[in-house]
């Protein structure tokens, strides 16, 4: 299951700023989503992402549901372009981190449209797990 915390907000740094390609006054949408399976969280990702580049009808669902962003995102054709993947913790992860992604949703035209923070828990470890 998929949860969203709609009232969290988390400012986005300059170089998440610099990687979306947006100023300093251009507003980001953040998104803090768990996956849970049961009572375990398995991963807890943060998305920041560029409302003026999505569908009235995207942001619309991106704020109303728990619909996960790709998802959401998918008709506007946009690929993954990893930045970092490691071993344990991101200063974005919470502690517990086992593995940490980076990574950017671009559009066709290479404009950034989210940047994303994904973190996987100990609990994707745990025997019998998946």
């Amino acid at each position: 299951m998929a949860e969203s915390n709609r009232g969290e907000q988390e400012t986005a740094s300059p170089a998440i700023r610099a990687t979306l390609g947006v100023a300093a006054e251009e507003p980001l949408t953040f998104r803090h989503v768990r996956l849970r399976c049961g009572s375990a969280v398995l991963s807890d990702a943060k998305n920041w992402y560029v409302p003026a580049r999505l569908t009235p009808a995207m942001n619309t669902t991106l704020e109303t549901t728990q619909t996960p962003f790709g998802t959401v995102v998918r008709p506007l054709g946009f690929h993954r372009e990893r930045l970092e993947s490691r071993r344990g913790r991101a200063a974005e992860c919470p502690a517990g981190t086992v593995l940490s992604h980076k990574a950017v949703l671009r559009l066709p035209d290479g404009r950034g449209i989210s940047f994303v923070a994904e973190c996987y828990t100990r609990a994707n470890l745990a025997k019998g797990a998946g």
